[in-house]
C-alpha cells in the first residue's frame, strides 16, 4: 500500500493491552495511566479479522506489542490464528521478557517467528529502579528460555538517556555479543514534546522510510506514533479505516498528546 509520499507500508504493529507487570520510569508515569475499559478492548477474533483484511491490502509483516501483551490471557492462542494467515512473512512480538520462561516454547509452537526483548542495564539495582521493582533475573531467564526454543535472531532493545557509549548499554551490548543476541538502542522518546530520534541498529524513528501502521488495543488505528491521527477500525469498518490511515498517513511525525507508550506499544 502506497502513501502519499510513496512509501509502501506493509508494517502492522498491533498492541493487545494496554496493562503491563512492570512500570517503567520511561513508559509508566510514577501517577499511574488511565486504562481502558476491558469492554473496549479488541477481542482476539476481531484482531484476526482485521489483520485478514490488511494482508489482503498489503500487510506483509505483524508486531504484537503491549502494555506488555504477555499479560493478557490468551495471547499464545492469538500467535497460534495469526500464524495461520496467509501472507503474513514476519510474525513477531516485542516484550519485556519476565514471563517468557514460561511461554517461550508455547509461543514458537504456536508459530512465532521472532522475539524482540526490552533489556536496558545489567544491573540488579538499577533494573529495579528503572522499572519499579522488577526483577532483572526473570528477564536473563526469559532470553535463555527462548535461545533454548529455537528463536532466531533474538533482539534486544536497550532504551538509553544520551548515547550507546552509556556504561549500561556497553555492558548490555557486551552481553548480546557474547550471548549471540542483536542489539539495538532506542534513544528515549516523548510523545507529548516530539522527540524521537532513528533506533541505532534498527529502522524506527526515520519517517522519510517509515512503514508502519498501528492498531492500539481498544481498536484505533494510527498511521503515525507521533500523530493523533486515529480511525476507530469498529465504526469505519475494517477496509474504510486502513484506507483512511494510508491517506492521511503524515510525511514527518509531530507531537501525539492522546496516547502514553502503554498504550500504543511504542
Amino acid at each position: 500500500m502506497l502513501d502519499s509520499y510513496n512509501r509502501n507500508v506493509d508494517y502492522l504493529r498491533i498492541s493487545v493491552t494496554d496493562r503491563c507487570n512492570l512500570r517503567c520510569q520511561y513508559c509508566i508515569p510514577e501517577e499511574g495511566v488511565n486504562l481502558f475499559d476491558c469492554d473496549d478492548i479488541l477481542k482476539f477474533e476481531e484482531i484476526k479479522d482485521f489483520v485478514n483484511v490488511a494482508v489482503k491490502k498489503g500487510i506483509k509483516k505483524v508486531r504484537l506489542t503491549g502494555g506488555e501483551p504477555l499479560v493478557r490471557e490468551g495471547t499464545v492462542n492469538l500467535v497460534s490464528m495469526l500464524s495461520k494467515i496467509e501472507g503474513i512473512n514476519d510474525l513477531s512480538l516485542t516484550t519485556n521478557g519476565t514471563l517468557l520462561n514460561k511461554y517461550a516454547v508455547e509461543l514458537k509452537n504456536a508459530g512465532l517467528q521472532r522475539i524482540n526483548i526490552s533489556l536496558d542495564t545489567l544491573s540488579t539495582e538499577k533494573y529495579k529502579k528503572i522499572t519499579r521493582n522488577g526483577n532483572l533475573s526473570d528477564v536473563l531467564k526469559g532470553i535463555e528460555a527462548v535461545q533454548k526454543a529455537g528463536f532466531r535472531p533474538i533482539k534486544i532493545n536497550c532504551v538509553v538517556e544520551n548515547s550507546s557509549d552509556e556504561k549500561d548499554a556497553r555492558e548490555v551490548a557486551e552481553f548480546c555479543k557474547i550471548n549471540k543476541l542483536e542489539v539495538r538502542f532506542i534513544h528515549k522518546m516523548n510523545l507529548k514534546k516530539g522527540e524521537y530520534t532513528t533506533v541505532e541498529g534498527g529502522k524506527g524513528g526515520n519517517c522519510k522510510s517509515c512503514n508502519r501502521l498501528r492498531l492500539t488495543a481498544n481498536g484505533k488505528l494510527k498511521p503515525c506514533l507521533f500523530n493523533d491521527i486515529e480511525f476507530d477500525i469498529r465504526k469505519l469498518g475494517y477496509e474504510k479505516a486502513i484506507k483512511m490511515a494510508i491517506k492521511m498517513k503524515p510525511e514527518f511525525g509531530k507531537v501525539n498528546n492522546i496516547n502514553e507508550f502503554s498504550n500504543i506499544g511504542g
